[in-house]
């Protein structure tokens, strides 16, 4: 079994997926859930200072723990989709730049332009 990224899954528009992962990112880059995060650890930071139970500490740790993961998965998937869109670009110059040449004559440069867009599947 192959999986695709969400980006290359539907063409026609965004899913539900596409959808929430831009409104997550757009919350976690806000000046509020830089705050929240503060908080968090301030919180964290008392516990243990205040030396507060084991039940606490373990609270803490394991929200931040959760809210770790979370993070690293939607700045995987923000990585994914500009990494997608800037290949879709590059793609889309190299054939423009392709189509120019059809009527000259420069034949390495076309060769080169071809393998540009198809580098993408040799990585």
């Amino acid at each position: 079994m192959t999986f695709q990224h969400p980006s290359e899954r539907s063409r026609t528009g965004r899913g539900l997926f596409e959808r929430s992962a831009e409104a997550a990112s757009n919350l976690t880059s806000s000046p509020a859930f830089y705050a929240a995060c503060l908080l968090l650890v301030a919180a964290f930071v008392t516990v243990h200072v205040i030396g507060l139970s084991q039940e606490w500490k373990i609270l803490v740790g394991d929200i931040m723990t959760a809210l770790n993961l979370l993070l690293l998965a939607l700045l995987k998937n923000a990585e994914r989709r500009a990494e997608h869109a800037v290949q879709r670009k590059l793609d889309a110059i190299a054939v423009a730049l392709l189509r120019q040449l059809d009527g000259k004559d420069p034949q390495q440069a076309r060769k080169a332009l071809e393998q540009a867009i198809g580098m993408e599947e040799e990585v």
